[in-house]
């Protein structure tokens, strides 16, 4: 596991993780290398702020057609940092790739691409924040079973269905998230 990367894998949080921000979250990672992983969340939409609403706020103006999706809380290191996460059928200038077909933007010109009326990218995501890990970090919390992992695919990443996108994930591993238990035994 140490020698191979996590890029472009979807992280699941097992139940118990004992971290309240990551409970049955889905973390897409986009950077894994021995000194750092880097990551965000798919499936942890921001309470009552829409991707409009943000564009708005940002003095980006929203089209006429924009679907009111939700902004995403992408992890909890630097949530005032915004990110779009999307296919790469549209890749702006500093877009960095994820895995086949998905892309990572990390600059203000990025959200011109969630205000544009022509439907392209095919799908897309905003995130605040990300999780970050330091050298050997995310391993060793593998090692411990706090993530399991799977691969990641574009209906999963970009499905506006939050809620499910975690146990969807298990369900790839043919784990049955309602068995899960988040306190261990003993035998």
């Amino acid at each position: 596991m140490d020698s191979e990367t996590l890029e472009g894998k979807l992280l699941i949080a097992m139940p118990g993780i004992g971290d309240p921000r990551f409970e049955r979250a889905l973390v897409l990672v986009c950077n894994h290398d021995p000194l750092y992983a880097m990551g965000v969340a798919v499936n942890q939409p921001v309470a009552g702020v829409t991707v409009p609403d943000l564009l708005r706020r940002l003095e980006v103006a929203p089209s006429a057609h924009a679907v009111p999706d939700p902004v995403l809380i992408g992890g909890p290191v630097d949530r005032e940092r915004g990110f779009v996460l999307h296919t790469d059928d549209y890749l702006p200038e500093h877009s960095a790739a994820v895995m086949r077909g998905v892309a990572l933007s990390p600059n203000r010109d990025a959200l011109q691409i969630l205000a544009s009326p022509n439907g392209c990218p095919r799908h897309a995501l905003l995130v605040l924040g990300y999780a970050g890990w330091g050298p050997g970090q995310l391993e060793e919390e593998l090692r411990r079973n706090v993530w399991l992992t799977c691969e990641a695919d574009e209906e999963l990443i970009f499905s506006s269905d939050h809620a499910g996108k975690w146990a969807r994930a298990l369900a790839k591993l043919g784990v049955d998230a309602g068995l899960l238990s988040a306190h261990a035994g003993q035998a």
